[in-house]
Parts: structure tokens; C-alpha cells; sequence
């Protein structure tokens, strides 16, 4: 287990701020060992909350060209057929991870390919299962071109809790199936758009791990 470095930064002003506040309190408490108890539990456990919420697990990934592998850690929201009106403008098999601020954070791709389309789309905050968090949150799409030309839309999308989509490939950029992608901060979700005859390979309400587990079957 590592920690991701999305949480360098954060994981270094945290320490910074509960020294200083266990510092404050050593100075002003005087004799009130309660207080300076409390004080500190309260600082161990907010400390490995944000610790744990960064955490880079290694996996045994799965690799196969006609597999579409989980993008993310969480469980299993959507799986329903609906009208895709960014990209494609047409119906696709949407299935949808919501990834809780317990789960790992880091984000997968699905398929390899090429980087048709990255966009960045500014928003609201709405919790991540809200039916419009996928059109008004702060979101990411990413469309890949399969070497066979089809393509799979996949999209984070920053829930309530979120501050933060972090996102690293170019358009252009040829990627490889479960290499890393983004990362998404305290919260969010991401959606996968299928084709029609994908052969969906979880349920509603399975748990699921990013790299690891198939959400579907491509015909090709």
C-alpha cells in the first residue's frame, strides 16, 4: 500500500495544521489532560481518515481487449439504457460507480485506445447520485477510440463532497487498459456509455474494484 501522490500536498498542510493546533492547545490547556486527549484522538483520527482517502493499493489488474474493466473503486448505481447527448447523441448502456470518501479514489481506464475527446466542464455540487450530477456537476469526459474504431465514453463526475477532478491524458494520446487517468477528491462518481450489445457483466449494488473487476463484454 502506497500513498497517491494527489494527496502529497494535503496530507503535508494536514500535518501542518493539527500540529499547530495540538500546539495551541499544549500552550493554553494548562492542567486539563481531558482537553489534551481530546484533542490528540481527535487529531490520530482525522490524520488516517485523510490518510486511508489517498491510499494507492496494488492490484493485479485485468487486461483483455474485449473486456471493459471497472474505472473505479465503489458500488454499482446505474445500469440502464439513456440517452447520451454530449457525445454520441444517441442511446448507450450507462452504468454508473458511485465511489464513497471511503473508497480509493484513483481512476482507471476502462479499454485501451486512443484519446478521441477530453473536456473539463465546470458545475454544481449535487451528491453524485442525483439523476442530473452527470449534466450539471463539475465533470470530466473522456471518449476512447478502440483500435477497431468503436468507442466507450467514460465520465468522472465530482459529488458534493468533491473539490477536485484531477485528470492526466491529452487528446491524442494513445492509452493502455488499467493504466491510471485521474483522480477524483472526498467523493463522486463515475459513468461508463456502452454500446447497445455490450454484455453488462455486474449488477445494481455490486461492489466493484477499479482495474480489477469487468463491467462488461464488447461483441467487439
Amino acid at each position: 500500500m502506497t500513498i497517491h501522490r494527489e494527496g502529497y500536498t494535503i496530507i503535508g498542510i494536514t500535518i501542518a495544521l493539527l500540529a499547530i493546533l495540538n500546539g495551541i492547545c499544549y500552550l493554553f490547556a494548562g492542567d486539563t489532560l481531558w482537553l489534551l486527549w481530546l484533542v490528540g484522538v481527535f487529531s490520530v483520527v482525522f490524520f488516517l481518515l485523510i490518510l486511508q482517502f489517498f491510499r494507492y493499493p496494488k492490484r493485479s489488474l485485468t487486461r483483455n481487449d474485449r473486456y471493459v474493466v471497472c474505472p473505479a473503486d465503489g458500488k454499482v448505481v446505474v445500469i440502464e439504457k439513456t440517452f447520451e447527448a454530449e457525445y454520441f447523441k444517441d442511446e448507450r448502456i450507462q452504468v454508473s460507480v458511485f465511489m464513497s470518501p471511503l473508497n480509493v479514489h484513483a481512476n482507471w481506464y476502462p479499454v485501451s485506445g486512443r484519446v478521441k475527446v477530453m473536456r473539463h466542464h465546470p458545475g454544481k455540487k449535487l451528491v453524485a447520485w442525483h439523476p442530473k450530477a452527470s449534466t450539471e456537476n463539475e465533470r470530466t469526459t473522456l471518449v476512447i477510440e478502440r483500435d477497431n474504431q468503436s468507442e466507450i465514453l467514460v465520465r468522472q463526475i465530482a459529488g458534493a463532497l468533491a473539490n477536485r477532478i484531477v485528470f492526466y491524458p491529452m487528446e491524442g494520446d494513445v492509452i493502455r487498459q488499467c493504466a491510471e487517468w485521474g483522480f477524483i477528491k472526498f467523493g463522486s462518481r463515475v459513468d461508463i456509455f456502452l454500446p447497445l450489445d455490450a454484455d453488462i457483466a455486474v449488477e445494481l449494488g455490486q461492489k466493484v474494484t477499479g482495474g480489477v473487476d469487468v463491467i462488461a463484454k464488447l461483441k467487439s
